[in-house]
């Protein structure tokens, strides 16, 4: 936890408390009940969002620190990669894996994975390759290609906060679950890729090395997903079987919340993805535990997770916004005011381009697969997806001083820069792109306009009737061809069919044994059957 320097005679307090812990953590309460009662009150402004006003305050809360301290670096200013890995990311990752509606995500689910996975891929590799072309001209020379591989991870981390605070899941359904999957996907898979640099040896780089990339990326992505499916389905198996709620709701509160945090920290303990392995636990539970506890225990998870992201989130740009003041920092960087912002617009200028890379082109791919008009993904929609993912936020900023933090003799300096840069670009995409972020999506997006993607078959008594009456039509002719019409609706319609597969096989097997909707555990003298579904 952070602490901040003090005088003399405050550390003379006789408490058995460390008086500065106290005076930061009240300075940080301060700082988030101010940010709730500002983001209350200009809740209708075009122009400012929570975000904004967390970042704002914690650069005003850091000048003031300063004036305070006459200049010199506080540690109330150090930012701590691990209070942000292990205690503020993974309650908002497993609340968006908890709160997500589930049908609109999985029905966008290839989409999701080509722009949070494919997508960050090239990000990556473009961002890793023009770092290593242009950075050097600037006369930054100590960076190893390790460098400038984690370069491009930690940038290829985008902050889509600003865009989804925006949007609505309800007026804009397709939109929403596409910038609200990418962003989960993408910080997941940029995590994934920067601790895959990091295991490589690149004394000798060849075709080898970069199937061994490949292979542990892949190998990461799959082992952290399934591990949250596990542990999400083993949380749903106890609560079906043991029904705590029936002795006391509190345990089946305070179990949900252990086995959500022990699933990610298993994951670390792996050298897995946490944030991947916590969010398909947040879906597991959300579709099979929560349906196995009480009603009252469903209210209050449901609100309790909520809350809690919501605080360790604006806690995390408050935090941000006060780091950027830390004067060693930008007391260790030799370089002038020209180098700095040459190395900023660099960096920035590739991360437009990198993500312009790959969001047109997956778009447009996908819309020529599409043999319906309104089913295509219309440039205004492309255009925003490309817009949510250009904001940076505390995962760039942890990454970097991950990799850039421990500075060596040879290239202290250079790394110190590389640094600073980051914070400046986060702020600047925070701050400048954040805040012209509403007024700009009111402006391209049609108002009540009708979701841009849509599907003949969304409705799942026609796709019931369409599947048995080409069954039955397979049937007459006398040939055993289920296996060719289920083969030949998953080519023309794959997510509603692996839906429709799913769907059955959950009835049938999984729901028998986890538990889920329709599950009522008998809890004398409580209703607890009625809850509001999270979908």
């Amino acid at each position: 936890m952070p602490t901040m320097a003090l005088p003399l005679s405050l550390h003379s307090s006789t408490s058995y408390l460390s008086t500065s812990t106290i005076v930061a953590l009240c300075v940080f309460f301060t700082l988030l009940c101010a940010c709730i009662i500002i983001g209350h009150l200009l809740e209708e402004n075009r122009w400012a969002n929570e975000s904004i006003i967390a970042l704002l305050l914690g650069l005003c809360a850091g000048v003031v620190v300063l004036l305070v301290t006459k200049f010199h670096s506080s540690k109330i200013l150090t930012f701590s990669e691990d209070l942000l890995f292990l205690y503020l990311l993974p309650p908002i990752i497993f609340n968006v894996g908890f709160q997500v509606k589930k049908k609109q995500f999985f029905k966008n689910f290839t989409n999701i994975l080509l722009f949070g996975v494919l997508g960050t891929i090239v990000s990556f590799c473009l961002i890793s390759v023009g770092a290593f072309l242009l950075i050097q001209r600037i006369g930054i020379a100590n960076l190893d290609i390790k460098d400038y591989l984690a370069i491009g991870a930690i940038l290829s981390a985008t902050d889509s906060v600003c865009t989804l605070q925006v949007l609505s899941q309800d007026e804009t359904p397709f939109l929403y679950s596409i910038v609200f999957g990418e962003g989960v996907i993408n910080d997941a898979t940029s995590i994934v890729l920067f601790n895959s640099v990091q295991s490589l040896d690149f004394s000798s780089i060849n075709a080898i090395t970069a199937l061994k990339l490949l292979g542990i990326f892949l190998y990461l992505f799959c082992s952290s997903t399934a591990l949250g499916v596990v542990v999400g389905l083993f949380s749903a198996y106890i609560m079906k079987t043991l029904y705590l709620g029936r002795h006391s709701t509190d345990r089946e509160v305070a179990l949900m919340m252990l086995m959500a945090y022990l699933s990610y920290m298993i994951a670390e303990l792996l050298n897995l993805s946490g944030i991947l392995t916590i969010f398909f636990c947040g879906i597991a539970m959300s579709h099979y535990t929560w349906h196995n506890i009480t009603g009252s225990s469903r209210t209050t998870t449901k609100h309790s997770f909520a809350t809690i992201s919501f605080i360790a989130e604006t806690f995390i740009f408050i935090y941000v916004g006060m780091d950027a003041l830390d004067n060693d920092k930008w007391k260790s960087s030799k370089a002038s005011l020209g180098t700095s912002v040459a190395v900023s617009s660099t960096l920035f200028t590739l991360v437009l381009i990198g993500r312009a890379a790959f969001v047109f082109p997956i778009a447009n791919i996908t819309n020529c697969t599409k043999t319906r008009g309104s089913t295509k993904i219309e440039f205004r929609t492309q255009f925003i997806i490309w817009w949510a993912g250009l904001m940076r936020g505390a995962v760039t900023i942890a990454l970097a001083y991950t990799q850039f933090a421990n500075f060596k003799l040879t290239s202290a300096h250079d790394y110190t820069l590389i640094v600073t840069s980051t914070i400046t670009m986060v702020l600047f995409s925070t701050v400048v792109f954040g805040s012209i972020t509403k007024p700009l999506i009111e402006a391209v997006q049609l108002r009540n306009s009708k979701p841009a993607i849509s599907d003949s078959t969304d409705n799942p008594e026609d796709f019931r009737f369409l599947f048995h009456e080409n069954n039955d039509l397979n049937q007459s002719n006398n040939q055993p061809l289920h296996g060719q019409s289920s083969l030949s609706l998953l080519i023309s319609y794959p997510t509603t069919t692996v839906h429709y597969f799913w769907t059955n096989f959950d009835k049938k097997f999984m729901r028998p044994v986890f538990g889920g909707r329709g599950f009522v555990p008998f809890v004398p003298g409580s209703s607890s059957g009625e809850a509001e579904e999270i979908a």
